[in-house]
């Protein structure tokens, strides 16, 4: 005998559809804002933002890729486009020459800097402003679960299923 379907009930749909919304718009407006106002992509921001957070602004690619939900192809293609306006710098890892650095430089973090608080200006209106500050701690909880979940079932899934390699 089979199970049935668990279906959504009314409630949990409504609240899927807002999230879907939400996962599949907002990048579209982070993206528009950061195009006119710094000449990138929400991707290429949030490489260059976690660059500019790691220690000696460096990390090895196969790390900065997870952090970014990101396949190390895509991560390829932007650091050249990086390396091309200077702002980073690939070289082998000297502990362990099967990894890759990739180091923000002087140039890539102003330019991070420079577009940081329209960025978060925008991240503001579009998500915390609209909420209580007790609705923002209720979203920050909740955010957290389903993201330790989704994380999980990533690092589970392996390479074929679309989780990062390397």
């Amino acid at each position: 005998m089979t199970t049935p379907p668990r279906w959504l009930d009314e409630d949990q749909q409504a609240t899927w559809q807002d999230l879907l919304t939400v996962v599949i718009a907002l990048p579209s407006l982070l993206d528009r804002q950061l195009e006119r106002d710094a000449g990138m992509s929400n991707f290429e921001y949030s490489v260059l933002a976690r660059l500019s957070m790691a220690e000696d602004h460096t990390m090895r690619l196969s790390e900065l890729a997870a952090q970014c939900n990101s396949t190390q192809p895509r991560l390829s293609k932007v650091m050249v486009r990086f390396e091309e306006r200077g702002w980073v710098t690939r070289r082998p890892d000297a502990q362990n020459g099967r990894f890759t650095l990739a180091t923000l430089t002087g140039t890539g973090l102003h330019e991070v800097v420079q577009s940081a608080p329209g960025h978060a200006e925008r991240v503001r209106q579009l998500v915390f402003d609209p909420l209580s500050s007790a609705q923002q701690r209720s979203l920050g909880v909740a955010l957290a679960r389903v993201a330790a979940t989704v994380r999980q079932e990533l690092g589970s899934a392996g390479p074929e299923a679309g989780a990062p390699r390397g």
